[in-house]
């Protein structure tokens, strides 16, 4: 594999959760994390974020360990997206703003806002109530929220698990094209092997990695 280095990893472990050898993630790709329940995948996602620090090793990336980046900074360029997102009380349209609050950026308008929202196959308005909304509907909430920020790097814990296989499909399909049009990259824990099958650019396999 060649390309820009995204992460580079240097001799990890947590705990007797995770432990890797050298892993590399290149720039610009789908990269699908997989292994079994407990396998730590969730857990390296977490360590690239800064949201968990490594026992041993380091965790570099594009070139500066992570150490030497501000958690903040960090995580306006790396936005991770946990498997069951975090909804804040209020509106559709409330909620897609508390992202743009939180990372410091200007916000856009009610267009761009719904375009988001259509895109992730999410058909309400936004001013409904976000509290009504179903676990899918959450998810495909928080997959616009994040998709409005343009980040470097979008780190996604499973984030369409609450959907039917076709409508992941279409959700993951267009998320994946926006995110490709920024050259930005995806690090992505799915247990849809369709999903894996269909976007999956680089594997990381945890079992086969594990020392």
């Amino acid at each position: 594999m060649t390309g820009n280095l995204l992460f580079a990893i240097k001799k990890l472990r947590y705990g007797d959760i995770l432990t890797l050898p050298n892993l590399e993630v290149y720039a610009g790709r789908v990269t699908c994390i997989m292994g079994e329940s407990g396998a730590g995948k969730s857990t390296l996602l977490k360590m690239m974020n800064k949201m968990l620090s490594p026992d041993k090793g380091e965790i570099y990336y594009k070139g500066t360990s992570l150490e030497d980046i501000d958690s903040i900074q960090l995580r306006r360029k790396v936005i991770m997206l946990s498997q069951t997102p975090l909804i804040f009380p209020g509106t559709i349209k409330e909620n897609l703003h508390i992202g743009f609050k939180l990372t410091e950026k200007d916000s856009v308008g009610d267009e761009i806002l719904e375009q988001a929202i259509h895109k992730m196959h999410l058909e309400k308005e936004l001013n409904e109530d976000s509290g009504n909304l179903s676990g899918g509907e959450k998810q495909r909430l928080a997959l616009a929220r994040v998709l409005l920020l343009e980040a470097e790097t979008y780190l996604l814990d499973e984030p369409t698990s609450a959907l039917d296989e076709e409508t992941e499909l279409k959700v993951l399909g267009n998320f994946i094209t926006e995110v490709k049009k920024k050259q930005a990259s995806i690090i992505m824990i799915t247990h849809s092997k369709k999903a894996i099958d269909h976007f999956g650019e680089d594997m990381i396999d945890l079992a086969q990695l594990q020392e």
